[in-house]
């Protein structure tokens, strides 16, 4: 009978800082991200805030080849049932991440579903910088510039990530 008296005191204690779903899911989730050359995952706010964090994508083919880009992921509390929201922190002339850093990536809005994970969402934005869509813009200009031009398109890329570059009024910095 004791015994089961201190089972129930134990219940009742209190056990500092509760974890959500979310957090239990995204624990999981980040204990299978495999770390590659390609991409790194860091917390900028220490390992007592997983939920929000920073993905840094070196795309090793495509256009952006050689460029360094850094992610913002803030997971809600009722993850996986909400998407990541995810923004580019490096400005970057891309048809599908706009001048404020939101990225058109349809598992980040209609097409998420629970049984996606932040994998699915790394490997997602790795995908955008090896094959930009210009069907599908958030950047228009540049949108245009690749189908109008795709060698005008590579060679302004490869400025704004070496050296910087203003397109129009806009000022790309490098980000290599």
């Amino acid at each position: 009978m004791i015994s089961l008296f201190k089972v129930k005191e134990k219940q009742k204690a209190p056990l500092g800082k509760k974890e959500t779903p979310g957090l239990l899911r995204l624990q999981t989730d980040l204990a299978e991200i495999k770390q590659v050359p390609s991409y790194k995952v860091d917390f900028p706010n220490g390992k007592d805030d997983l939920m929000n964090f920073e993905v840094t994508i070196k795309p090793d083919e495509g256009y952006y080849i050689g460029g360094k880009f850094v992610f913002s992921f803030e997971v809600p509390s009722i993850y996986p049932h909400e998407a990541p929201k995810v923004v580019s922190k490096t400005k970057v002339y891309h048809p599908n991440i706009d001048l404020e850093g939101k990225v058109c990536l349809n598992i980040l809005r209609e097409d998420w579903k629970p049984v996606l994970n932040i994998s699915t969402v790394i490997y997602g934005l790795v995908y955008l910088f090896m094959h930009p869509n210009p069907e599908d813009p958030l950047n228009s200009d540049a949108a245009g510039v690749m189908k109008d031009s795709p060698e005008t398109f590579k060679s302004i890329v490869e400025k704004s990530i070496s050296a910087g570059c203003y397109i129009g009024k806009v000022y790309f910095p490098p980000c290599k």
